[in-house]
């Protein structure tokens, strides 16, 4: 995953709908670094599932939130029942003591506010008007107020408390304030957070969870007295995690919390008002989280993913006998019809796909069975909420509310979107969708569509295993897919299977690798090492015991190379880098491409493809060969994601069917097109991307391209050693082309063929559509290619870098220091002879 990529992507998109009012984050009003933390680990996201809940005051029901309502149902009984149902989302409810309201959470109109259910008439209210991101709502032990995070005023979370007598809530108070800490943190702002708020059962302290001096993580537990702020408490500390969510036992002596500690996975934990050390209560290679005590202290209820999709559970808190709350008789508060879908391709056979269904209450609904999952931004003028999909495994049946119904089904790149509107009544309705294929003429080669950055669990509300990725990738008409282990702060959920065979089932490959992390130098794919992970996964993390820049990625690329893998620069750049005006320049990428180590290169990734291409254009320039690479950096089993497998992907030119070597050597090689939605083909004198043309002099040759795109494309066009040297008129719908053209080769150099767009385009679930070929190379006269400017331009980048390298003082030793300079000032001679 990126490290400061994910907030400057977030900037770029503001600024983009701030101009043209295109795309825009969800909840884009919280300002924060590395929105996919807030928004899947900490924000509540609609599954189909259940999520969040509460118990009753007597402890024989349970109200929760799934499919986007919330849901009453009584302990043992199967039979559940739809207390809410609006235009929005609710989540998190809160049952008061006196049993008479329920205060949840409701999504709608670009904010989470505060909303009221009186469990006596029905009626709802709503609490908060300010349009923030309000969550976590807690009612005390007497009734008389509400705790709950908010980012009002600030944009941070921060932890509230008012006052509430029937439906009105008195004025806000912010309990800790604002605080801004002089810690190095990369994956969080500089600002301290305050969430998950607790009531101790007297009603005078609250808990919660706060960064406060802590790098890494989420933070400790504390206590603060309601009614005196400055009285704060640290209790355990810990790196915990945005799910901590610690509760007071009704003895007020214990705390219940969720938490990996020292694990890659969430179990639920116990420690003590006073500190003690936590001990498990809980285990299992799975989540469980949201954990909530009943009032009598003896039993815990929680979500679980041990089955894959969410799922709830009650619990005995003595002897831990336990239950799962079975949902499978729903008392709709709306009538409802059922929806069958079913999906063909051109041959007529049954096939998986990615389908979104928005009903008439203008919510999305999936199966009961399926993940529901959503885009992390959307266009506010032509919808009310981001897409939300499951995948289908080719046929799926759910239940929607009758009335207009709206039904969108994709099936990869190469099939065209098909939308459907249907009115949905009672009696069921049929659905039968036949995708039309985009196909590249053959003459352009044999592809296979590989995403090469895929983590395939990351910290999210669900849990997946290899199979379930594969489902994923069928649904999406993907080839391969390389699951990249990688640290989620201290645990590495996925580390158990990275010496997994090589997986082939269902048409799609699954290969293991790993990310590299490191923010300093830049983020490094490593695929196909598979004698061992290269530890620690991160280098340059201030104020941890892996402080030092030591090994910088070259020798990091050194120990994969050693194991036969292959090394690329995940999601590279999010704007143009300027050696003279950047504020800080640390990225590594010209000193490894300069010594040999880098063998790929994302040009269509979590970046600007733009801003990459740049780069990749200025490096192929001087002569390197840098074929091109494409990766989501999908964490796919979270709710809310940068999009499904394969949103960007590569496609590799192989011969027959592709095998994990085929593969291996067509990305080495070059031989292949990178895209987040139009396909691309190119041909020059017979050449195929990745391979060289050799001239004597000076000559015209002939190039033949194609583009075949399920969404219309601005500009297409080949671009020669940097330069647009041709630009192409589409047909009418601007989704294909076929082109012949004579262009002069007057000097050594490259040429890639592109297709993208200025603005957004709601189909493809990243920043803009673009697609690029990886380089045919062009010799003329046996010289190499040359460019005195952009030599010069490395030069300055590793004169940045070098400073910056040289500045710190957290290195292990001076040899690493020694060894890291010489490395760079070496790549920088390599530069400066090309001057």
């Amino acid at each position: 995953m990126t490290s400061r990529h994910a907030w400057i992507i977030c900037a770029l998109l503001l600024c983009a709908a701030s101009a043209h009012g295109e795309r825009e984050t969800v909840l884009p009003q919280i300002q924060l670094p590395h929105n996919y933390y807030f928004r899947e680990i900490y924000l509540p996201q609609l599954t189909a599932g259940p999520s969040a809940l509460a118990f009753s005051p007597d402890g024989k029901e349970l109200v929760y939130s799934m499919a986007g309502s919330l849901w009453r149902q009584t302990i043992g009984s199967s039979a559940a029942t739809e207390l809410t149902h609006s235009g929005g989302y609710d989540y998190q409810p809160d049952w008061s003591h006196d049993g008479r309201h329920v205060v949840f959470v409701r999504y709608q109109h670009d904010a989470m506010e505060l909303w009221q259910l009186d469990l006596r008439d029905g009626s709802e209210t709503e609490l908060t008007h300010d349009r923030a991101v309000n969550v976590e709502p807690r009612y005390s032990p007497d009734g008389g107020r509400i705790a709950w995070v908010s980012t009002s005023g600030t944009g941070h979370f921060d932890l509230f408390v008012a006052d509430v007598q029937g439906d009105r809530l008195g004025a806000p108070r912010r309990l800790v304030g604002e605080r801004k800490s002089a810690v190095a943190r990369y994956y969080y702002s500089p600002f301290d957070h305050a969430i998950n708020p607790s009531w101790t059962p007297d009603g005078k302290r609250l808990l919660f969870v706060s960064n406060r001096e802590v790098a890494y993580g989420t933070g400790d537990i504390w206590s603060v007295a309601v009614d005196a702020p400055d009285d704060l408490k640290k209790i355990h500390g810990e790196e915990t995690t945005w799910r901590a969510q610690p509760q007071v036992a009704p003895d007020g002596r214990r705390i219940l919390f969720s938490s990996y500690h020292g694990r890659s996975w969430q179990q639920l934990w116990m420690t003590t008002m006073d500190g003690a050390a936590p001990l498990p209560l809980t285990f299992g290679d799975f989540d469980r989280v949201q954990a909530r005590i009943s009032f009598d202290g003896e039993k815990i209820g929680y979500i679980s993913n041990e089955t894959g999709d969410t799922s709830l559970w009650v619990q005995t808190l003595v002897g831990g006998a336990r239950m799962r709350i079975d949902t499978s008789h729903r008392h709709y508060k709306r009538p409802v019809a059922v929806l069958h879908v079913a999906v063909r391709d051109e041959t007529g056979a049954i096939v998986p796909s990615r389908i979104s269904v928005l009903a008439s209450d203008g919510r999305a609904y999936a199966p009961d069975s399926a993940w529901m999952q959503a885009d992390d931004g959307f266009d506010r003028k032509l919808q009310a909420f981001e897409t939300h999909y499951f995948h289908c495994p080719g046929e799926c049946t759910l239940v929607i509310p009758t009335g207009a119904t709206t039904v969108s089904v994709t099936r990869g790149m190469e099939y065209a979107a098909a939308t459907r509107k249907i009115d949905a009544e009672g009696a069921g309705v049929t659905l039968a969708f036949k995708l039309a294929p985009l196909h590249l003429p053959a003459e352009y080669g044999h592809y296979t569509s590989a995403d090469l950055h895929v983590h395939m669990n990351y910290g999210g509300q669900y849990k997946n295993v290899t199979d379930g990725l594969i489902r994923q990738a069928r649904a999406e008409n993907l080839g391969a897919i390389y699951n990249l282990v990688v640290n989620k702060e201290q645990r590495i959920p996925d580390i158990a299977g990275f010496d997994a065979p090589d997986v082939h089932k269902g048409g799609v490959w699954v290969m293991q690798g790993q990310e590299y992390h490191s923010s300093y130098w830049g983020h490094l794919g490593l695929l196909d090492a598979h004698d061992h992970f290269v530890t620690a996964d991160f280098t340059a993390y201030k104020g941890s015991p892996f402080a030092s820049p030591y090994p910088y990625n070259g020798a990091v690329a050194d120990l994969t190379h050693a194991q036969h893998g292959l090394v690329g620069y995940a999601h590279p750049f999010d704007e143009p880098v300027d050696p003279e005006k950047d504020a800080s320049l640390s990225n590594a990428l010209p000193a490894d491409v300069a010594h040999s180590k880098v063998d790929y290169y994302e040009v269509v990734g979590f970046s600007d493809h733009r801003s990459t291409a740049d780069v990749w254009y200025r490096l192929l320039n001087l002569g390197y060969r840098i074929p091109a690479g494409a990766g989501t950096d999908a964490m796919t089993n979270y709710a809310s994601l940068r999009g499904p497998v394969g949103m960007n992907r590569v496609y590799l030119e192989t011969t027959g069917e592709p095998t994990p070597s085929k593969l291996h050597n067509a990305l080495k090689e070059g031989r292949a097109f990178v895209t987040n939605g139009p396909l691309i083909g190119l041909e020059v004198a017979r050449k195929h991307p990745g391979d060289e043309i050799a001239l004597d002099s000076a000559q015209t040759v002939t190039y033949h391209a194609a583009l075949r795109s399920r969404v219309p494309v601005d500009h297409f066009e080949l671009v020669y050693n940097g330069k647009v040297v041709a630009s192409h008129t589409l047909d009418a719908t601007r989704t294909q082309a076929d082109m012949t053209g004579n262009i002069k080769i007057d000097a050594s150099g490259w040429l890639v063929l592109r297709a993208w767009n200025e603005h957004a385009d709601p189909l493809v679930m990243d920043i803009y559509p673009y697609a690029s070929t990886s380089a045919i190379y062009m010799t003329v006269n046996h010289a190499p290619p040359r460019s005195h400017a952009d030599a010069a331009y490395f030069v300055r980048w590793l004169d940045r870098v070098i400073d910056s390298a040289g500045a710190r003082d957290d290195y292990n030793s001076e040899r690493e220091k020694t060894l890291t300079l010489d490395y760079l000032k070496s790549a920088r001679e390599l530069f400066k002879a090309k001057e």
